[in-house]
């Protein structure tokens, strides 16, 4: 029997909402995630789009990821990713602006594990492991953003 499993986390970016929910784009990981480094397959360019398709990892954690859900205008993206030696998972983003230069930022993970080795990675999916996933990625992208920004104003 597959085991599954939703876990959600908010945290606060201190960006303004359009800044923010792009954080959460392929490229825009790229900025704060150690070693994040999709290749991208559809479209070619990397483009931001529904429908988008890219792989990351190596190995048993290859994974394959599709943007089934885009809407900038609303900030909430959905992506279906398939590590197919161990997991399949639905992650959603969505950003919501809290005044001008911070936005609240909701990230949930369904996963289902593929087999038992699948099954030995679920615990980092949920209770404290995943909170502490989701809030160490605010600090990331806190830090992100402040070079950003000092890179704009020299």
């Amino acid at each position: 029997m597959a085991i599954r499993i939703h876990s959600s986390h908010s945290i606060v970016v201190d960006a303004p909402v359009d800044q923010a929910f792009m954080y959460f784009t392929p490229a825009g990981e790229e900025l704060w995630v150690d070693g994040w480094q999709p290749v991208y397959v559809y479209p070619s360019d990397g483009a931001t789009v529904e429908g988008m398709v890219f792989t990351t990892g190596a190995g048993d954690e290859r994974t394959i990821w599709t943007l089934a859900d885009f809407d900038r205008a609303a900030h909430r993206s959905r992506y279906v990713r398939c590590t197919p030696a161990l997991r399949t998972s639905v992650v959603e983003v969505r950003c919501a602006a809290l005044d001008a230069g911070r936005t609240a930022v909701q990230v949930s993970y369904t996963v289902t594990a593929l087999n038992a080795a699948g099954e030995q990675v679920m615990q980092d999916f949920e209770g404290e492991r995943f909170i502490a996933m989701i809030d160490e990625w605010a600090d990331k992208i806190a830090k992100a953003h402040e070079a950003l920004m000092s890179a704009v104003i020299r």
